[in-house]
């Protein structure tokens, strides 16, 4: 099997690797740069555990090749908080209960921390549930998640930056 030589930046730092064209973005950031944190449930793009930032955009990394990544930059969950300092969804999840069993946590933290990067306020539970609409808890329900959403986005104010 032929291997392409790519150049990516994920959490701030570059990385240089030769890869198959045919692997996957999350295997790549699992087993190749050892991030475990993305994880990955359905491997179809349905569940959003292995959602990571593609140039601040959420993404599934089960859909994409790492080949595709070449000359972006990713963020992945380990990404998000800055030393030990928890990124303010982060903080929201844990203080919220919004973590369950924790397997689909990363990709609902990417998620959200994606979205109020680019809407810093949203304006209805309707809204956040429409986020939230495409990862999947299978622990239980959604509202501890929605009150994190919220609390999370009053710590965030207008252009994502934290407080």
């Amino acid at each position: 099997m032929s291997t392409r030589t790519i150049r990516v930046r994920v959490n701030g730092q570059e990385y240089e690797r030769e890869v198959e064209p045919r692997l996957l973005l999350s295997d790549f950031l699992r087993h190749h740069l050892g991030l475990t944190g993305t994880h990955v449930g359905c491997e179809h793009g349905v569940c959003g555990a292995c959602t990571v930032l593609l140039d601040g955009k959420p993404v599934r990394s089960c859909l994409l090749f790492a080949v595709q990544v070449d000359g972006h930059s990713v963020t992945t969950v380990e990404g998000l908080a800055d030393g030990d300092r928890l990124h303010p969804v982060q903080e929201a999840f844990r203080e919220h209960h919004a973590l369950q069993c924790g397997f689909c946590t990363p990709g609902f933290v990417v998620t959200v921390a994606g979205y109020l990067a680019e809407h810093p306020l949203p304006e209805s539970e309707e809204e956040i549930r429409e986020l939230l609409s495409g990862n999947l808890c299978r622990c239980t329900g959604y509202q501890n998640i929605v009150a994190a959403v919220r609390d999370a986005a009053s710590r965030m104010p207008e252009g994502g930056e934290r407080k």
